[in-house]
């Protein structure tokens, strides 16, 4: 009797726990403040505090030398603080003002992402402080990225806004954003709709940098619509500790011949807590994808998702998730996940969760390296993922976020 009740009790515990993982932290909203102190324009942004710009510096937002970015758009807390564009072709402005200027932008409105897919999704609609509408024209591209930055100042504020990018027929964006706070200790929350449209032939790299603190929540929720000869290209950088991130962005390949990639770099302190993935749709010929991430715990727990569902003929998708355990306390659970509803599509996955094998430190060692160094190569060769068709200087964006990142993983 004792062993069948034990077997019970540990048959419950796998339960909650795949309960636990499928839904994520509940945040409770009544918890954060949605008001804040009118925030004065700031017609040139490296006029901001010092500790400002280094904050937003590390979520890859430069504002001393504007000309390597083609817009900005700045948020602080819920009210806009600044945006500019530098270069023709290309729209960098407030929500807000983006639906006073263009009677057609109400179309797109809560066309990719349902309101009512959770409560967070409620939350925005009920109390949403603007966000930013970023938009190409056809057949432009950006020379340089567009970057923006949603700031959290006030302790225990919820953070509301609504995002739509626009990449209309034949034009290529490049958009930075980062998303940072103030505090290194106070509490506070992000709540974060985004909808990307992609029109024929258009090209839409996303690089997002979270630079939060040890007591933020994060619930991004977005959508991505791709048509015909589309490609939407993702990268996701959290190096730094968060209370608690919940993302699964979707994608629908909607036109022939849609492309998207994701690429992801998650690293979960202790105390932090990582439910991230990424879904796609192949609803057209010939659409592929390709999904990869990489996830590293110090002390953290990460769940790591990836879907992909094929329903036309020739399409493609690949799968890839690693994960590596530093120290013995944190756990990565991936969940990969595959839909196949015809003959004649093509989709893998791999998923690796482990440690830093001994013999390639003592590998390293042999060479001359100390058991330190030898661990933070294989750490950051780990970190290193190839991205296909990723411009340079966002590459070294990339990069130069990884980094800043290293000696604290270590």
């Amino acid at each position: 009797m004792v062993e069948k009740k034990s077997g019970s009790h540990k048959d419950r515990a796998r339960a909650a726990s795949a309960k636990k993982a499928a839904l994520g932290e509940d945040i409770d909203l009544s918890a954060y403040v949605s008001s804040t102190d009118e925030q004065p324009y700031q017609s040139d942004p490296s006029t901001l505090p010092a500790k400002t710009r280094e904050q937003m510096l590390g979520a890859g937002v430069i504002l001393d030398d504007p000309s390597q970015r083609s817009g900005t758009f700045i948020q602080m807390d819920n009210a806009p603080l600044h945006s500019s564009v530098r270069q023709e072709g290309i729209e960098v402005m407030a929500v807000g003002d983006a639906l006073d200027k263009y009677d057609w932008l109400s179309d797109y409105w809560w066309q990719a992402v349902a309101v009512d897919t959770d409560k967070y999704t409620a939350s925005v609609e009920l109390s949403q402080h603007s966000g930013y509408f970023i938009r190409s024209l056809p057949g432009h591209k950006t020379d340089y990225p567009v970057q923006a930055c949603l700031y959290l100042s006030k302790a225990r504020l919820a953070q509301n806004v609504h995002n739509i990018i626009i990449a209309e027929e034949d034009s290529e964006l490049h958009i930075i954003t980062g998303c940072t706070t103030a505090s290194d200790e106070e509490a506070g929350l992000h709540l974060g709709v985004s909808e990307f449209y992609i029109k024929r032939g258009a090209r839409v790299t996303f690089t997002m940098i979270h630079n939060w603190n040890a007591e933020t929540a994060v619930r991004p929720r977005t959508a991505v619509i791709v048509e015909e000869d589309g490609l939407f290209l993702s990268n996701y950088v959290l190096m730094k500790p968060v209370r608690s991130l919940q993302m699964y962005p979707s994608v629908t390949c909607a036109g022939e011949n849609a492309a998207v990639r994701f690429n992801s770099i998650l690293v979960a302190a202790a105390g932090s807590s990582l439910d991230a993935g990424s879904r796609v749709i192949l609803n057209a010929r010939e659409a592929r994808t390709e999904i990869v991430s990489r996830a590293i715990t110090t002390g953290g727990d990460i769940t790591a998702r990836g879907y992909i569902e094929g329903n036309a003929p020739d399409v493609k998708g690949h799968l890839e998730c690693r994960g590596l355990i530093l120290g013995g306390k944190g756990t990565i659970y991936a969940i990969p996940e595959l839909k196949g509803t015809l003959a004649g599509i093509d989709l893998s996955h791999e998923a690796a969760v482990g440690k830093i094998a001994e013999e390639e430190v003592e590998y390293l060692m042999a060479r001359g390296l100390t058991r330190d160094e030898a661990t933070a190569t294989i750490v950051r060769g780990f970190l290193r993922v190839d991205i296909e068709g990723l411009p340079p200087f966002l590459a070294a964006e990339l990069q130069r976020a990884v980094e800043a990142s290293e000696r604290d993983i270590m």
